[in-house]
This record gives structure tokens, C-alpha cells and sequence, in this order.
């Protein structure tokens, strides 16, 4: 009779370390991880935004092959800066590990460390449809810190990651809840 399937395995202690002692990178316990998958807006963006940067060097290819070569320099500058920003957007998003909670935006950090978390909770409240002006009722996930102070919220129901995926924006807060209160 076979065992149920298990999301969570437990390994004997000398399956956990390698033979030097260092931890295996499952069983770093301090490592930054995304508590939820990217959202399929954020994926298709970032594909789309990859596909225009090899039209972009493939341009700049054929310039190169033409003999222009400050046009082919263009192109492809533009895209390498596309590739990083296409970067840039996967990495967005909220990050947890044993340190704190780490929300992650285009152009801007913010790690606050479990110890100054006073709760973690979610709100229903007018929210941005996918980061543009445009707002909902939705639920969001807000941070408060040991101060008082709330700051912007985590995430949303309504962004690149969880809109139309209520599901797994209901799984994620409630991983980031977990959290909160096991290590604040």
C-alpha cells in the first residue's frame, strides 16, 4: 500500500547537511522565499517583455551585419536594459525568511525584521487593479509595525500576482500570517 502524498518531508539529521556540515539549501532556514508562485500577469508581461529583447538584438544583429554599428550599440542597450527591468519585475513581490519580511517593489526595498512586526493582517479596502490608478474593493495584506505604523500593503487580491487567483492570495496571506505570529 503506498504512503499519501506530502508536501512536507522530514529528513533524518544526516540527510540534512552536507558532508562539510553546511546545510543543504532546503534546510536553510534563513534564505529569502517567495511564499506563493508569480502570478500569471506578471509571467506573461515578463515573456513578452523577454520576447521584445531578442527582436532587439536580433536588430541589432543585423545592423551590425549592415555595418551601422552606433545603431546596433542602440538596440542593444535597449535591450539589455529591457532584460533587467523584465528581471526586476519577476523579483517584485514579498520575500519571508527567518530574518523578517522583505517587500520587494521596481525600484524600491523594504525588509522589516520580525521583531519590530507587531501583526500581520487582511483587510478589505479600496485597491490598485494590477498598479494603475484604477481601484476596487479588494483585500489587501497590511503590515503593522511595533510603533503603530501600517505600512503600504504587501499585496493585494488585485495585482500581477493574485488577481483572478483568490485562492492563492488566501494561501499566501495566510503563509505570511503564519509567520508573523510564530517568529514576531
Amino acid at each position: 500500500m503506498s504512503q499519501p502524498h506530502s508536501s512536507t518531508t522530514v529528513l533524518a539529521p544526516e540527510y540534512t547537511e552536507y558532508e562539510g556540515g553546511r546545510p543543504l539549501p532546503h534546510a536553510a532556514k534563513d534564505g529569502w522565499m517567495r511564499p506563493y508562485r508569480p502570478g500569471p500577469w506578471r509571467v506573461g508581461v515578463a515573456a513578452l517583455a523577454l520576447m521584445l529583447a531578442s527582436y532587439l538584438m536580433f536588430a541589432a544583429l543585423i545592423m551590425v551585419a549592415a555595418g551601422s554599428v552606433q545603431g546596433a550599440g542602440l538596440c542593444l542597450g535597449l535591450a539589455l536594459a529591457v532584460i533587467a527591468a523584465t528581471l526586476r519585475l519577476l523579483r517584485m513581490g514579498v520575500w519571508i525568511s527567518g530574518k523578517g519580511l522583505r517587500q520587494v517593489a521596481f525600484f524600491a526595498t523594504v525588509t522589516v525584521p520580525w521583531r519590530q512586526v507587531a501583526g500581520v493582517r487582511t483587510a478589505q479596502q479600496p485597491v490598485k487593479v494590477l498598479g494603475t490608478p484604477r481601484t476596487v474593493q479588494g483585500q489587501a495584506l497590511l503590515i503593522t509595525r511595533r510603533g503603530g505604523e501600517t505600512l503600504r500593503p504587501l499585496m493585494t487580491d488585485h495585482n500581477a500576482d493574485f488577481l483572478g487567483r483568490v485562492e492563492a492570495f488566501d494561501i499566501a496571506a495566510d503563509a505570511l500570517e503564519g509567520w508573523a505570529t510564530e517568529l514576531s
